[in-house]
């Protein structure tokens, strides 16, 4: 049986034409492209430009070109060459170690302190954070002699616990800040559901929120790590031959001729650095955003 398909029904919906995009917005997400471009230029030229002139030979460490030109690795092995006084390899060491333990101790106190902070009501919960606040707003170099002048009475100049401890002070606030908002908007059943079964309150913080802290938890790591290693101004005075971290080392490196500055090996040594950390937080992006973002909208 045949169906005669010029009767069908006049209210048959026809399909219809893609409309063009108006000029309108076309122009709108053409600027946020250009703005982003402008970004990437701008945050990734410097590290591009250093890249560039550590794969230079020393001889053309000034050329212009914006692409390698007379490409050369022997920067890279003078930036771990100790002959000339440099021990960028100690340095690196140093760097992790601080950084570490920096880190670890940074996020023990201040995963507890923001859990206090944002779950517990006690008198003075808003000056209390207030003050860790400011804390993080204090200039660094106020600190520097009256901590040298105390270190140097302990005896722990040029030792790993003279650069830590102000470290761990410096990343602390920062820590406290992001957890303290991510725990704020977590959901409290949770926590009353394993207080009803008989959990403590340490074993429902234990079991139950810290695991949901996760990505919190690991986006302040990496800040608190980066923050510690890129510390400077007081390492260059708290720090010795055998303890300082990169920042320093680099600072001060020297090459055959003491008159004439090794900007190839020192831009080779600063690539080394900064290519973990660059992969680092590429493969974790998502983490990260995922961390700094939670918790800012309420469900």
């Amino acid at each position: 049986m045949s169906i005669d398909m010029s009767k069908a029904p006049a209210t048959a919906v026809k399909e219809r034409a893609p409309q063009p995009v108006p000029w309108a917005k076309r122009l709108a997400s053409g600027r946020v492209y250009l703005g982003a471009l402008i970004v990437l230029v701008w945050g990734l030229g410097p590290f591009y430009w250093m890249v560039v002139t550590a794969l230079r030979d020393p001889a053309y460490t000034f050329d212009n070109t914006p692409w390698p030109t007379h490409v050369t690795f022997d920067n890279f092995r003078d930036a771990f060459d100790t002959s000339r006084g440099n021990d960028f390899g100690r340095a690196l060491m140093n760097s992790v170690i601080i950084g570490a333990a920096t880190t670890v101790v940074a996020l023990v106190l201040g995963v507890m302190a923001a859990y206090a902070l944002a779950r517990l009501t006690f008198h003075g919960r808003y000056v209390v954070s207030g003050l860790i606040l400011s804390a993080s707003m204090f200039p660094v170099v106020v600190l520097v002699t009256p901590l040298f002048q105390l270190f140097t009475d302990l005896g722990w100049i040029g030792h790993y616990q003279a650069m830590i401890i102000p470290n761990i002070s410096f990343v602390l606030p920062m820590t406290v800040y992001i957890l303290a908002s991510f725990f704020t908007e977590l959901p409290w059943e949770l926590e009353e559901a394993a207080r009803i079964d008989g959990a403590t309150r340490f074993q429902a913080f234990r079991l139950i929120m810290l695991p949901l802290a996760a990505p919190a938890v690991f986006t302040t790591a990496i800040l608190a790590f980066i923050a510690a290693v890129n510390e400077y101004l007081l390492a260059r005075l708290l720090s010795s031959d055998k303890t300082e971290p990169v920042t320093v080392a680099v600072a001060r490196f020297s090459g055959n001729n003491p008159l004439v500055q090794p900007y190839a090996a020192i831009m080779a040594a600063g690539t080394i650095v900064t290519i973990p950390l660059v992969i680092m937080v590429l493969l974790f992006q998502r983490r990260i955003i995922s961390g700094l973002t939670a918790g800012g909208v309420k469900s």
